[in-house]
């Protein structure tokens, strides 16, 4: 019996949720993980996990198993960096992902930061306007904009952005300033990060949550392409602060509607392993963790 394979797989069932996850992230046949799992439970003489035909749980005796093993996997890593010479140096590849926009204005500067700090790792950066799933993905460490559901993922909060209602001064001075949400309904309306023409603005007044569900008469499914309309005079946007902040500065935007403005959306960077996690993923988060607290777009 190799004990290390099967706590390896267990682990693995655990952070995927499931035996065909686990197998998916361990390049092994499910039937291999399902072996693995009952060889494990009749070593140790108890249940470590309860099976549906649809659903995977831990008892509470594998939850307490599971975080001991994650333990041991995480010292035995370190101890092999350790007698390699490694442990001094983050080195290997660190895969992150955050969203398309803020990953090219705030966090690319952190990531080249980081590999010139540590010159023998390398970064794979994955961009993208949707919630990339950390196990099944591969990925590291992400950065989140956004309430979090509830995970086992580890999240440590950096800041937070407001939600923004936009306009071009010139197309305010055409059109009119909207004074009450009642008053977009005659406006041209941007929806941004949705393919629906009937974006619902949710919006609050006197601490009272209050929502408008417009017609667009332009959708898009990126919010750069958003700014660009608007800024060419087009109409009224809805976009979080740090897309919108060089405009603003610049006098090519004006907010309007503040006093509705809905509360600011977190900002949290998001990791799987906690205090376990492998040297060079620590030290990434170190970083970005210190450089976004510090970073005025997420104030």
């Amino acid at each position: 019996m190799d004990r290390f394979h099967l706590i390896n797989v267990f682990v693995a069932v655990v952070d995927t949720q499931g035996f065909a996850g686990a197998a998916r992230k361990l390049a092994i046949s499910p039937p291999a993980v399902t072996r693995a799992i009952n060889e494990l439970e009749a070593h140790l003489g108890l249940r470590l996990l309860t099976r549906t035909t649809r659903t995977v749980r831990v008892t509470d005796a594998g939850e307490r198993y599971a975080q001991d093993c994650r333990r041991i996997l995480a010292e035995l890593a370190e101890a092999d960096e350790s007698v390699s010479g490694q442990h001094g140096a983050p080195r290997g590849r660190i895969t992150l992902t955050a969203p398309v926009l803020f990953g090219g204005m705030v966090v690319t500067p952190i990531v080249t930061g980081y590999l010139q700090r540590y010159p023998e790792v390398s970064a794979s950066c994955l961009f993208l306007d949707r919630v990339v799933n950390l196990v099944d993905e591969g990925v590291d460490v992400a950065i989140r904009i956004g309430e979090l559901p509830d995970s086992t993922m580890q999240a440590i909060r950096v800041g937070q952005v407001r939600q923004l209602i936009c306009a071009a001064p010139d197309y305010l001075t055409a059109h009119g300033i909207p004074l009450t949400p009642d008053d977009l309904y005659r406006h041209t309306i941007v929806s941004a990060n949705s393919v629906t023409p009937n974006p619902e603005w949710r919006l609050v007044h006197n601490g009272e949550p209050r929502s408008v569900r417009l017609q667009a008469r332009m959708t898009t499914s990126t919010n750069d392409s958003a700014v660009a309309a608007v800024v060419g005079g087009f109409g009224i946007t809805r976009l979080l602060s740090y897309q919108v902040a060089a405009h603003l500065r610049d006098g090519r935007l004006k907010t309007v509607l503040t006093e509705y403005e809905a509360p600011p959306l977190p900002v949290h960077v998001v990791h799987r392993e906690g205090r376990q996690a492998p040297q060079r993923v620590r030290a990434f988060i170190d970083m970005a963790v210190e450089r976004l607290r510090a970073e005025v777009a997420v104030q």
